[in-house]
């Protein structure tokens, strides 16, 4: 077997792209999306029948100029989703809007109205994740969420606090990122060593997997943002790990065994369980330097990917 489908032996393997192409070649069981990804979907010619869809779909819903702009884009994301979903067995992960991160009532409501287009296209809220950066207010807006009935993706998570805060939550999920955090480390370190376990990304996952494991939570740790298949490679045994797929192309080139890294068995955490108010929340975040700065640019960077797509839509 090549290292992709061992890996997905120990892993559920979940694509992280908006290309359809890639995912029926890929076979993965779960798909994540995001503004980027979406954003650039929408570029290639052959997603033009959904985008000239979204158009029409927001025409008959009609509203403000602001009002059909957010129905195009919430719709077209349901679009795409809906066709990842006839490929795939798993869930679509589908993001809130960036530019809610730090309102918890309008991410609540827009998750139900993406919930809502989903049904209105026949697919089974069962079937969808939504995505939602993890600040205090997104985690506060899971929460809720999570209680309702609708599951969630906690994403943009970069710090042990934001996991710890997830986990309370009652998330679903949670996608802490890897290669970003080697981005910033690298950047201010950049002759030193961060290949496989010194990677601080494969180290925080690492972590983050052994305190739920130790502690008994159900929530889901699904490693994203990779580099290189190194990372990959020293975090194979985590739930999940969501893969471009140039890295899944790379993976299944290789023939070598596979070892198992993360293993429920063998998950002893130091850390002691905590549950996290606010304001030590807040404050844990804050004294992590890396943490606080990734997670604002990544909000920053989904929000003008967001509204770039908004634009190509209104054109």
């Amino acid at each position: 077997m090549d290292q992709l489908e061992q890996l997905k032996k120990i892993t559920t393997v979940v694509a992280d792209t908006g290309d359809i192409d890639a995912i029926r070649a890929f076979q993965p069981v779960d798909a994540t999306t995001n503004p980027s990804l979406l954003l650039k979907a929408s570029q290639d010619e052959k997603y033009a029948p959904l985008l000239d869809k979204a158009r029409q779909y927001a025409l008959t819903q009609g509203g403000s100029d602001r009002d059909q702009l957010a129905n195009m884009s919430d719709y077209l994301a349901t679009l795409i989703g809906r066709e990842i979903l006839e490929i795939i067995p798993g869930r679509i992960s589908t993001e809130v809007d960036a530019r809610l991160s730090f309102d918890t009532q309008a991410t609540i409501d827009k998750a139900q109205r993406l919930i809502e287009l989903y049904q209105q296209q026949g697919v089974d809220p069962s079937r969808v994740l939504i995505k939602i950066a993890s600040t205090w207010e997104g985690i506060e807006a899971a929460r809720q969420l999570e209680k309702a009935g609708i599951q969630c993706n906690l994403t943009l998570l970069f710090g042990f606090s934001q996991a710890q805060a997830c986990a309370d939550a009652g998330a679903f999920l949670i996608s802490p990122f890897v290669g970003r955090i080697l981005d910033w480390h690298k950047a201010r370190q950049p002759d030193a060593n961060f290949s496989g376990d010194n990677d601080p990304g494969v180290q925080s996952v690492s972590r983050i997997y052994r305190y739920y494991k130790t502690h008994g939570y159900d929530t889901i740790v699904m490693g994203a943002s990779f580099r290189n298949i190194g990372e990959i490679q020293a975090l194979a045994g985590c739930d999940r790990l969501t893969i471009a797929p140039a890295l899944l192309q790379e993976l299944a080139s290789l023939k070598q065994p596979l070892e198992r890294k993360l293993s429920p068995e063998n998950s002893g955490s130091t850390d002691s369980k905590e549950a996290l108010a606010e304001s030590s929340f807040r404050w844990a975040l804050n004294g992590d330097a890396m943490a606080t700065e990734k997670l604002a640019e990544g909000i920053r960077n989904f929000a003008k990917d967001q509204e770039t797509l908004e634009r190509l839509l209104a054109g």
